[in-house]
């Protein structure tokens, strides 16, 4: 497979009159962008929408994506270059449609891409492809990991150099079918009343990393008080889009509401929770769908995420963007206008 980069200028005339939020490419749609800092340099691995003319519905099958491009700045208001084709659907052998959201980590001089998609049977499972290069492009494995499934698989290394994988989405993401250890299609898209909402999956990597080395873990998200989030509270219940970031030593567990279409986050002393609910990163943008990811960079941190504005608010065709994201003294994050990219008043 050959790469064929594309470089996409700044929107404005020059660097210095950039500023954030900003989108990354206006010459595809790119959606759920995961940054990671490799190489000194900012990798994007954003899903890549297309308009594959498929009615909307909740199971998501208007979002049909059939490869993964991979994006890289080294300046989060300077040239963004599309590294081209990373991986292809076709090339995968189990994978029969809908490459969702994927995430990349690297250990010991490969990275490692862990990607969704429906095999053969409907059913979402979670691969690996491998690469010597943050931008690819990606080998898969001839088979998806043993004990993952769902969607939006995300990958966290802490300080001590292991990673961890979460991952899961309800509705048409499927992590509530599994609930009970194995995979029932007539299983609700979600729990309801006062029953504890489900909650994202987490295991620790084995150490090749090409598969979980325990079996996942749903994370406990509490509210102020102690007590599980509800079902039935669709302002604060995990939907999809988990994301783990570290800052000052704590563990902050972030994720999208999806039906209320937020960006919130819960707070925890290690990977695996509980994890307490602090508030709204990002209100609602343009689009139904919202997803993220968090890094810090040359000192600084930085919230990527996507909307719809591009395409006239069509859901399936969204693009990526960065924004600043600021921490209060108490270590709060300073919630964010969806419709701005800036931080609302307070």
């Amino acid at each position: 497979m050959v790469l064929q980069c594309q470089k996409t200028q700044p929107e404005a005339g020059s660097m210095a009159e950039i500023r954030l939020p900003r989108y990354l490419v206006t010459h595809m749609y790119a959606a759920d962008p995961r940054a990671h800092v490799f190489e000194g340099k900012i990798y994007v691995y954003p899903s890549h929408d297309i308009d594959a003319g498929i009615p909307e519905n909740d199971d998501g099958d208007h979002f049909a994506m059939v490869d993964y491009h991979v994006l890289s700045l080294e300046d989060v208001t300077g040239e963004v270059t599309d590294h081209g084709v990373a991986l292809r659907l076709e090339d995968v052998p189990w994978a029969a449609k809908q490459l969702w959201s994927n995430d990349v980590a690297y250990k010991n001089g490969t990275y490692y891409m862990y990607f969704p998609a429906k095999d053969h049977d409907g059913v979402f499972r979670i691969g690996v492809a491998t690469s010597s290069s943050p931008a690819g492009p990606f080998t898969p494995r001839p088979e998806p990991m043993k004990r993952a499934f769902s969607i939006d698989p995300a990958v966290f290394e802490d300080d001590d150099g292991t990673h961890y994988m979460y991952f899961g989405g309800i509705w048409g993401g499927q992590l509530q079918r599994w609930e009970k250890g194995t995979y029932d299609p007539t299983v609700p898209p979600e729990p309801s009343g006062d029953r504890p909402a489900l909650g994202p999956r987490v295991a620790r990597l084995a150490d090749d990393m090409l598969e979980l080395a325990e079996e996942p873990r749903e994370i406990q998200i509490l509210d102020p008080s102690g007590e599980p989030i509800k079902a039935d509270d669709h302002d604060r219940r995990f939907f999809e889009a988990a994301w783990m970031h570290k800052y000052q030593g704590t563990y902050y567990l972030s994720y999208s509401t999806g039906d209320t279409h937020k960006l919130v986050y819960a707070t925890g002393d290690n990977p695996y929770g509980p994890f307490t609910y602090r508030g709204v990163i990002l209100t609602p943008v343009v689009g139904w769908t919202t997803h993220h990811s968090i890094v810090e960079y040359k000192g600084k941190w930085y919230l990527f995420y996507h909307d719809s504005t591009l395409s006239g608010g069509k859901t399936p065709l969204r693009s990526a963007k960065v924004t600043e994201l600021h921490y209060r003294p108490d270590g709060s994050i300073v919630t964010l206008d969806g419709m701005t990219g800036l931080p609302l008043e307070e």
